[in-house]
């Protein structure tokens, strides 16, 4: 009997947090990994995990240790079969005779024997409740009550052997549910689910506790942030529905490389963690492991005293009741106002108000390039929307698709056509001359109470730039649109954040988590970052980050996504330099998925959501799949990537990179 996606979501669900205004961590049990603590009074823990050889001692050893040095406080290992489980006691042995007393942490799948190996070694074991004691082959079984029972009884048969072990050598575990890797049982009964990932794990914790084992922290991976976050926040209202409060391992796996897997594990990590969940943290970057905890430190770092924030007005409802389903996407609805709003796509505005705007390379960083021979722009698909340009004139002509905005003042002595002003409140209250098309209206979010909503109510040309001064900025501007949707109002929303003395990859990290950690519950009609300096370079780094968290949080999509694992001790070819060399030629596939794993412990579940997967099944060899579906088997490595592109054009999803998105001078 398989329970529908329409039952699961009109189950009653606890809150996952007491307040949606005032920030308090979510208080866990206090689980030890040797000598370090976590949840409990403690702080959020960092990790990794190696990506060498396990059977190389010397690499791995290396490597630990250039982790650690960089912030890891746990070091996770795979160990896929016995020979590596055994090997984990020579690594172990060579850190502590070099002075490093990290806890070590095994990673298995589908291997009960190496994990009960394991166990008496290091300080932590993770198992993946979706393959530990079951093979994935996509089948669909129509199971009974009794039938699905039969299978919960396997499953504690052979699991129970490794809690006792646990017990007996204190040795901690994770189960670690990944989105890509449910079991088919679960698939039967729970579809590809964010309640199915929460019963996948919440099943073997349930054997644990009937054993009494409680030494268990638990995670619920996946690569789209959005089931990621939902998966999370359900599985504390089911561990508070059955008094449980198990520690949290956070991460968005296979979060890719560069800037967007920053992003989209900002996206994922920092959404928990302003909802006060999470105890510890790992970021997934397709990239050496010890530029993963600098990140995890800036995401962390930010919460240490999150607590001293300005009280933020109480909600005038019970929002859990009524507006707000933080566990399933829901757009608030908004009326279309200009290009916004509506069934429009969330739009980026660009604060270019602080630089003199001379000529038209000047628009370069935001996505438009002008041609001057030919007279046009070339429009890329991460072009800003618009242009604050403060009380600057801009002078010169740009395309019809993009709009200046002037402070209200600028905006009535220029009288420039196809322009918008921006006022503040009270202003727009006095002001006789408006726009009769598109009027921006600034203001704070713990301003709006319900005599401005119902304002707001009389006016169909206004679009709400909504700001914020409050470090718990994320909780402040959610309460002001939650409001906003209990009275009705369909008002627009531009979420609003500005900041100060940040470098550019913190700023990247906290705006991407500021904005997502709303547009994940579906607030928002768009994103404006404003910075103390917006030079060239930092306007850049600024529109990118807008569509980069737009297209992680699935709300506007604008270039291909690609959906890569961070390599392991697993993986069966060079993860980096293939991902490379994939996107240097796929990269303008627009709205396309490509999964790039390097084995296949979460290939195919992950690449149910992905158009096209390569993924390393032996050495030197490939598989490709579309969807789910294997297509071709092992091709050498060295003709893969080509392969990979032929799927694509067989399938009538290529497209010649080209230089259609000229658009004529406006």
């Amino acid at each position: 009997m398989k329970m529908s996606e329409e039952s699961q979501a009109a189950m009653p669900l606890t809150p996952f947090c007491d307040s949606l205004t005032q920030y308090k961590r979510f208080v866990t049990r206090e689980v030890m990994v040797g000598n370090l603590g976590i949840g409990g009074n403690n702080p959020i823990r960092i990790q990794s995990m190696t990506t060498t050889d396990t059977m190389n001692t010397l690499a791995t050893v290396e490597q630990s240790i250039r982790m650690i040095e960089s912030g890891c406080e746990l070091i996770r290992i795979t160990a896929p079969s016995l020979k590596e489980a055994q090997n984990l006691e020579n690594i172990k042995t060579e850190l502590r005779k070099r002075n490093y007393q990290t806890p070590l942490v095994a990673d298995i799948h589908y291997t009960p024997n190496a994990a009960e190996l394991a166990a008496r070694i290091v300080e932590k074991v993770r198992i993946n409740p979706g393959n530990y004691a079951d093979k994935k082959k996509f089948d669909i079984i129509d199971y009974t009550d009794a039938s699905y029972q039969e299978e919960l009884d396997r499953i504690r048969n052979r699991f129970t052997p490794l809690v006792n072990i646990c017990k007996e050598y204190g040795t901690a575990m994770r189960i670690g549910t990944n989105h890509g890797s449910l079991s088919d049982r679960i698939m039967s009964r729970f579809g590809d689910t964010p309640m199915g990932m929460v019963e996948s794990a919440l099943e073997f914790v349930r054997i644990c506790e009937d054993l009494k084992y409680q030494n268990l922290v638990i995670s619920m991976k996946s690569s789209n942030p959005i089931v990621m976050v939902e998966a999370y926040r359900l599985l504390v209202s089911k561990m508070k529905d059955e008094g449980m409060n198990y520690p949290l391992h956070l991460g968005v796996t296979e979060a890719g490389e560069g800037e967007d897997g920053r992003i989209k594990s900002a996206s994922g990590i920092g959404t928990l963690l302003e909802d006060g969940l999470g105890d510890t943290i790992r970021v997934s970057l397709t990239e050496d492991p010890e530029f993963e905890a600098p990140v995890a430190l800036s995401l962390a770092k930010r919460y240490v005293n999150r607590h001293t924030h300005e009280p933020i007005p109480q909600l005038s409802f019970q929002p859990f009741e009524s507006v707000y389903n933080g566990y399933a996407y829901q757009k608030r609805v908004t009326t279309e106002t200009g290009n916004i709003g509506g069934l429009q796509v969330p739009r980026v505005i660009a604060d270019v108000s602080d630089l003199n705007l001379s000529h038209q390379q000047d628009l370069i960083p935001l996505g438009y390039r002008y041609a001057e021979a030919l007279d046009k722009w070339k429009i890329e698909d991460t072009a800003c929307d618009f242009l604050y340009m403060g009380k600057n004139k801009l002078g010169f002509e740009i395309p019809g698709t993009l709009r200046p905005i002037y402070d209200a003042e600028a905006w009535k002595a220029f009288e420039t056509p196809q322009s918008y002003p921006l006022f503040h409140y009270d202003d727009f209250l006095s002001s006789e001359k408006k726009s009769g098309k598109l009027n921006f209206i600034s203001i704070q979010a713990s301003e709006i109470d319900v005599e401005k909503i119902n304002f707001f109510k009389t006016q169909d040309s206004i679009v709400l730039i909504l700001e914020t001064k409050n470090i718990q900025g994320v909780a402040d501007q959610r309460r002001a649109m939650l409001e906003m949707m209990h009275h009705d109002c369909l008002t627009p929303v531009i979420i609003k954040r500005n900041y100060a003395q940040l470098d550019a990859n913190t700023f990247q990290l906290y705006s991407a988590t500021d904005a997502a950690a709303l547009l994940i519950d579906g607030l928002g009609d768009g994103v404006w970052f404003s910075c103390e300096e917006n030079h060239a370079e930092q306007l850049k780094i600024s529109n990118n980050t807008a569509f980069g968290t737009l297209q992680a949080t699935r709300t506007r999509i604008s270039k291909t996504e690609y959906i890569s694992c961070p390599s392991c001790g697993r993986t069966l070819f060079d993860l980096q330099e293939t991902t490379s060399k994939i996107r240097s030629k796929t990269s303008h596939l627009k709205g396309i998925k490509i999964a790039i794993m390097g084995c296949i412990v979460n290939g195919p579940g992950e690449m149910a959501d992905a158009h096209y997967g390569y993924v390393g099944t032996g050495v030197g060899k490939i598989t490709l799949y579309k969807g789910k579906e294997v297509v071709k088997r092992n091709i050498d490595s060295e003709k893969a990537v080509d392969a990979l592109i032929d799927l694509i054009k067989e399938n009538n999803d290529w497209i010649e990179h080209s230089e259609e998105n000229e658009a004529p001078k406006m």
